[in-house]
């Protein structure tokens, strides 16, 4: 490796501190020129004073222009380096679980920057979600087929990330067959996960640990499930004793799926589904007369950038009325963001003033976040996404 690309003076804090990421206007452009940089080319980073720092893949048109993937500035991204890693992510992965249904790869939680990869047993979905991890593709095929031996890879290239990168979105079954939806088993309870067409991989592994939580508590109550996807809050409710369950989704085929979902486990007798905008569906329940003890709203992303915060925190704090609103006496709310740039502290606010709206007092009993197999990275904020809060809401 003979590219070098160099630092500004000070702007190696970050890096020694842990993080991964460099932007461009941290690159000394007088001694290295990004526009001399192929993108995707790996190169060793550097110090001002020209000290080696690490090794890197560059992307000269990204605000993030490179990505360490290495502290050794003489090891590169290479068939190796993915094999280390993927055994590293492999062995935390088979000491959290019994079961191969999880994130196996976290990006740069494991050290691995732009590659996703959730495991649904003998199936792998990939996502190569940065133009230097693009490159590798033949590689992280290879590395895969060393450390796990899938019966199938699909390469899921429909991400936001690749869309940033410029990268084409397609998606592609790259190695074996896949006749439908894949199987998978999250709590004990059995889903059915279309990976080829579904959001994001097909599943949401994140979520595990909070669903966990919840599931004992919801013996006998009636849920309702807002942004319900494929019923992974839903119908493990359902099977966990639930009274009956209530899915919203804008999705007819998501919806479609959590009927059988809930089928596969013997409780679609106790699944409803209600097919609609959720904040239509929430007021035409609250107009009906209906009334929950359990409402679950885990919606998608409502500040995807730091200028949608004011308007992001308006849509949440909608959203969680309008969930009160539906609560009995003495209820459960549990309220989920997946926005990274919606401070945890500022969610616990926005419910506390949902709940004040409704006079009603709240208690926080459960704080929760994502899986321990979407590891955060303690240097990287962005890692840490996902927020989960468990809120028993009641009057006096």
């Amino acid at each position: 490796m003979t590219l070098r690309l160099r630092l500004k003076k000070n702007a190696d804090r970050r890096l020694k501190a842990g993080h991964l990421w460099l932007y461009s206007n941290e690159i000394d452009t007088d001694a290295t020129p990004l526009r001399g940089f192929e993108p995707g080319a790996q190169a060793i980073v550097e110090a001002a004073n020209g000290k080696p720092m690490g090794a890197a893949y560059v992307n000269p048109h990204s605000l993030i222009c490179a990505r360490i993937v290495s502290r050794d500035p003489d090891i590169r991204l290479d068939r190796s380096l993915l094999v280390h890693r993927l055994n590293q992510a492999l062995g935390l992965r088979q000491r959290l679980f019994r079961k191969p249904f999880y994130r196996l790869v976290h990006g740069e939680g494991d050290l691995l920057p732009g590659l996703v990869v959730d495991r649904f047993g003998d199936v792998l979905v990939v996502q190569l979600n940065t133009l230097g991890m693009d490159r590798m593709r033949g590689e992280v095929i290879d590395a895969l087929n060393k450390v796990i031996e899938p019966r199938a890879i699909v390469l899921r290239g429909d991400s936001a990330g690749r869309r940033l990168e410029q990268l084409a979105a397609d998606v592609e079954v790259v190695q074996g067959t896949l006749d439908g939806p894949v199987a998978l088993e999250e709590n004990g309870v059995h889903f059915l996960a279309p990976v080829l067409e579904g959001q994001k991989t097909g599943w949401f592994f994140d979520h595990r640990v909070n669903r966990a939580w919840l599931n004992p508590l919801v013996e006998g109550r009636r849920v309702l499930d807002v942004f319900s996807y494929l019923g992974g809050w839903g119908v493990q409710a359902a099977a966990h004793g639930a009274s009956s369950v209530t899915c919203i989704d804008s999705s007819a085929p998501a919806l479609e799926a959590v009927s059988e979902n809930a089928a596969l486990n013997g409780v679609g007798d106790r699944v409803t589904t209600r097919e609609g905008d959720a904040f239509e569906q929430l007021a035409a329940l609250k107009a009906e007369g209906e009334q929950f003890d359990v409402v679950v709203v885990d919606p998608p992303a409502f500040i995807r950038k730091r200028k949608d915060i004011p308007n992001g925190e308006r849509a949440y704090a909608r959203l969680n009325r309008e969930a009160i609103r539906l609560l009995g006496r003495d209820g459960l709310l549990v309220s989920a963001s997946c926005s990274m740039h919606l401070a945890n502290d500022r969610l616990v606010d926005i419910v506390r003033g949902a709940a004040r709206h409704q006079d009603r007092h709240a208690q926080l009993i459960f704080n929760g976040h994502q899986g321990p197999d979407h590891p955060i990275h303690p240097a990287i904020p962005e890692t840490a996404y996902l927020k989960t809060l468990g809120v028993r809401i009641f009057r006096d």
